[in-house]
């Protein structure tokens, strides 16, 4: 049986190895796209900054890499519609694929080989569910990154009791996982100028139209996290990162201090 954690001494190793795996995957996948999942936060920070390093130093073809972005804040009008923030506003995901993605990742490359702007995608908060069925009839996602909530396991932006079959949707975000965006992104203050509502895959999204999945937690909060994901066997609405664990070809990938008593 494969190992399904495997521990890094430091993030930097940990993104280190997980850039290459992406990149020997998209190399494999010949002519056709690569759908690669991504969350925006702080978890996979050191495998953004060492795709971007190893793509330029390979010169890698990354025109046919669609990133597959999770989630992202969305307001709610007097009539019920949803709509992005501002792609200028820093704390927002479109503003992360853009400067944190697509941009430090291109600029190592020749143009022929950039990341196409058409291919980031969002789920359009005003029919998230026609995300899952681009999703599927693009062939599923190659390979899925994941992280975990600190404090109630949220997975992108489902909640503790996410049904397993819930597909893309708007959701109100828990408080809890309001706290933890704050800690992902100090630049909020506080957890009442978090957004009440964004986007999401749901479970469904994750578990059934993944190839492989790696789930990256990344410092010592997220011990606790940790133990959860460790001690379950399959999905557990009471801790949503536990996902991970009905998608094919799973790994945890964590850092030492993520580990804690198990490095």
């Amino acid at each position: 049986m494969p190992e399904k954690l495997h521990v890094f001494e430091t993030s930097q190793a940990l993104g280190e190895r997980l850039a290459q795996d992406i990149l020997t995957r998209i190399v494999a996948k010949g002519e056709a796209p690569f759908l690669l999942g991504c969350p925006a936060g702080r978890s996979l920070r050191s495998t953004y900054e060492a795709l971007a390093r190893l793509a330029a130093q390979q010169a890698a073809d990354l025109s046919r890499l669609v990133i597959v972005m999770m989630d992202d804040y969305v307001t709610r009008d007097e009539a019920g519609r949803y709509s992005f923030l501002s792609d200028t506003d820093p704390t927002t995901c479109l503003h992360f694929a853009e400067y944190e993605l697509r941009r430090p990742i291109n600029a190592g490359l020749a143009p022929a080989l950039h990341i196409r702007g058409e291919n980031i995608w969002f789920p359009d908060p005003m029919d998230p569910a026609a995300f899952d069925a681009r999703i599927a009839q693009a062939g599923g996602i190659d390979l899925f990154l994941l992280a975990s909530g600190a404090s109630d396991g949220h997975v992108a932006f489902n909640p503790q009791g996410s049904p397993r079959n819930s597909i893309s949707r708007v959701i109100r975000l828990a408080e809890a996982t309001r706290q933890d965006n704050v800690v992902t992104d100090p630049a909020f203050g506080s957890a009442s100028r978090v957004p009440e509502f964004g986007v999401s895959v749901g479970i469904a999204t994750i578990a059934d139209l993944t190839r492989s999945a790696v789930l990256v937690l990344i410092g010592a909060d997220k011990q606790t996290a940790l133990r959860r994901i460790m001690a379950a066997t399959a999905y557990d609405p009471d801790w949503p990162s536990t996902v991970i664990w009905d998608c094919a070809d799973a790994r945890v990938y964590a850092d030492s201090p993520a580990a804690g008593a198990r490095a």
